[in-house]
């Protein structure tokens, strides 16, 4: 079993910054994948970004150039950096881990940005 802790949601201005956090715990010795996605009302569950275990990246087409994710193995962390954001950026956010074949999933976080 893996548990994650999301954390640094909130309310920001559009072109404003935030950063997101996911902590994981438990069985985290074989994390392949971590990553978020996002859930805007009314919409389905999108990927946003995810790192893999050799630190390759990926990022959806509507964040490339204003998000970064980053990881941490020593800290079994994964980040998300967001940057001007805009208002169709608001959703929850979720952060995902890999640990085959298994997927975990954390509670969701608010990110909501204002025009």
């Amino acid at each position: 079993q893996v548990q994650l802790v999301e954390s640094g949601g909130g309310l920001v201005q559009a072109g404003g910054s935030l950063r997101l956090s996911c902590a994981a715990s438990g069985n985290v010795l074989s994390i392949n994948v971590m990553g978020w996605y996002r859930q805007a009302p009314g919409k389905q569950r999108e990927l946003v970004a995810h790192i893999t275990s050799g630190s390759s990246t990926y990022y959806a087409d509507s964040v490339k150039g204003r998000f970064t994710i980053s990881r941490d193995s020593a800290k079994n962390t994964v980040n998300l950096q967001m940057n001007s954001l805009k208002p169709e950026d608001t959703a929850v956010y979720y952060c995902k881990v890999v640990v085959a074949p298994r997927a975990y999933w954390g509670q969701g976080i608010q990110v909501t940005v204002s025009s």
